[in-house]
């Protein structure tokens, strides 16, 4: 698993616009072999700015080049310059393998542990769990 994530920091007062450009824009991402899912995240405020962030999941790095290589990438970014003036500086771009992924079972009695090594089933029995008990996420 691989996830690409842009940081925007959009001027303080653009909210409303920048979010108008992503929201119901067409990322053609529905046609990409490799792609799994993705996020548009809205963060804290700062001096000037509010930070965003796109968070792209893919199946895996080689997936995420040939998107970015493909006329699907070309065109879903081919209005990117007019937006300019919407941020200060350009987005930063960060990559990322995915080391681990931790999720609940279908029938939340335990958590799907997936790593390079493999899959595992972690099991919690009701009995061994009060209601002090941290969660085990």
């Amino acid at each position: 698993m691989f996830i690409a994530m842009n940081r925007f920091r959009v001027i303080k007062g653009h909210e409303e616009a920048f979010e108008q450009v992503w929201l119901p824009r067409d990322s053609l991402l529905q046609r990409v072999p490799g792609f799994v899912e993705f996020h548009l995240l809205k963060g804290p405020e700062a001096d000037g700015h509010t930070l965003y962030s796109s968070h792209t999941v893919w199946e895996s790095r080689a997936t995420f080049e040939a998107w970015r290589r493909s006329d699907s990438f070309r065109t879903a970014h081919s209005k990117a310059g007019d937006f300019k003036p919407l941020y200060l500086g350009p987005p930063q771009f960060e990559a990322f393998e995915v080391l681990q992924t931790v999720k609940p079972t279908e029938d939340g009695g335990g958590l799907i542990v997936e790593n390079a090594k493999g899959r595992s089933r972690v099991e919690f029995r009701s009995d061994m769990m009060s209601s002090e008990s941290p969660n085990p996420a």
